[in-house]
């Protein structure tokens, strides 16, 4: 680990952060001299800091906070490293962390454990999951009193309009994508294809699918992350908020998986055009869960503006072969890449509690042997479908009382969560439409 800063001697300052429940990084800067203390001693900051708000603010009725002392926890570093931060001016270290008690017991209350909680079950069935992300986010110049798409580097105009999967709206921002993509090399995240969207201004990269789901997740946080950062240092936002703009579609993220064994077979194609018992029974249980699992779909005031019938933003809980329309989507294609598609989630999301939120439930369908309803045709929108919740609060309460949800997340970590939610529903009443954008536009 230290290794990573031998070979790169310019780095003078390093920032050590774990990932709240919003998905934040939350932690310190330190001078380089301290890496190795660090590296072996980890640090300290309270439990209660990975449950803010999104304002950044204690929850007032936390346990963790007066009620506790507010005392501390110990942040050790994870697997990943030292990366670098290339959307910085001086060259800087991130040095990823996650949370642990004194007695080296993880805290439940971390996101990230609860991802590793869910995969270390798959694993002890002999069971591998395979994921993929594909992110959606906005380029928007917000240096006006209304957003607006950035003028291209190239040639200095706007593109007032959409242009689905155009080679002409990628290379308005060229210097953008290549400085991106670079970025990505150096901090070991495996960004594929980039498209342009539905959205003026809007694009698409897909993070390439693995079979260590740790690593996929760290990745989607750490993409977000660089994103915003590349796009500030060229004079722009990148937006993952579910819908900033009110006529215009809104940002997705939709999660690809698959399940190998411990040969690497994929255990979701049985040869069949169908595909295998088991894939239907992972389908099955995402289908159960998803009402209790909204809230970590969609997180924020904002997320469920998105929900929008043709907007490819699923409302109605289903599951279909290559149909766009419906939540859960099995695609075509080679057979030995047999997976499920997850279409429900927005780019706001925390990676950690979404894939932790999706595999699990998958993993519960699995364990309980349950089978979905037949798959649906057509478009799913004119369908009668049992629905999602579709107000924030409904949310917050399904996944409150979820029985699905609590097999899968540790009681603290509910707790913890619900009473966030609960306290930013209070205080969003309170904000005028523009401070909602401004307050999510490049936050979440």
């Amino acid at each position: 680990m230290r290794d990573w800063l031998r070979h790169h001697p310019n780095v003078r300052t390093i920032r050590v952060a774990a990932v709240d429940l919003n998905g934040q990084a939350r932690g310190k800067r330190v001078p380089v001299r301290f890496a190795d203390k660090i590296v072996k001693d980890g640090t300290r900051f309270p439990y209660s800091v990975l449950n803010l708000d999104i304002w950044g603010e204690d929850i007032e009725d936390s346990p963790l906070v007066f009620e506790s002392g507010d005392v501390d926890g110990v942040l050790k570093p994870t697997d990943r490293g030292f990366l670098p931060m290339p959307w910085l001016e001086a060259p800087t270290a991130l040095l990823p962390l996650w949370m642990f008690h004194d007695n080296g017991k993880p805290f439940e209350g971390d996101p990230r454990h609860a991802l590793a909680n869910v995969v270390r079950r798959f694993h002890d069935r002999g069971l591998h999951p395979v994921c993929a992300t594909e992110l959606e986010f906005y380029l928007i110049d917000d240096s006006g009193r209304e957003l607006r798409v950035p003028p291209s580097p190239r040639s200095g105009k706007r593109r007032l309009g959409a242009d689905t999967l155009a080679l002409r709206a990628l290379d308005a921002f060229d210097v953008f994508f290549t400085d991106l993509y670079e970025a990505c090399e150096a901090m070991d995240i495996d960004a594929d294809t980039a498209i342009s969207e539905a959205g003026v201004g809007q694009f698409e990269i897909n993070l390439l699918h693995s079979d260590d789901v740790m690593k996929i997740a760290d990745d989607t946080w750490l993409f977000k992350q660089l994103v915003r950062g590349i796009a500030r240092k060229h004079g722009f936002a990148a937006s993952f908020m579910a819908k900033p703009y009110p006529d215009w579609p809104g940002n997705g993220m939709h999660m690809h998986f698959s399940m190998n064994d411990d040969e690497g077979n994929n255990l979701f194609d049985d040869g069949s055009a169908k595909g295998a018992d088991l894939m239907r029974n992972a389908v099955a249980g995402c289908m159960k869960a998803m009402p209790g699992s909204m809230l970590l779909l969609a997180p924020h005031a904002n997320s469920y503006e998105r929900f929008v019938p043709g907007n490819h933003a699923p409302s109605g809980i289903a599951w279909a072969y290559e149909n766009r329309t419906s939540a859960l989507r099995i695609p075509s294609g080679n057979r030995r890449a047999r997976r499920i598609e997850h279409r429900v989630a927005g780019g706001d999301i925390n990676p950690y509690l979404m894939m932790a939120g999706v595999l699990g439930s998958a993993l519960l369908g699995i364990e309980d042997g349950l089978t979905p309803p037949p798959p649906v045709t057509g478009n799913a929108y004119d369908l009668d479908l049992p629905q999602l919740p579709t107000t924030w609060p409904t949310a917050v309460d399904a996944f409150a009382g979820s029985a699905e949800m609590a097999r899968i997340f540790p009681p603290e970590l509910i707790e913890n969560l619900v009473r966030t939610k609960r306290q930013e529903i209070r205080y969003m009443e309170e904000l005028a439409p523009d401070e909602v954008v401004e307050l999510y536009l490049d936050t979440v």
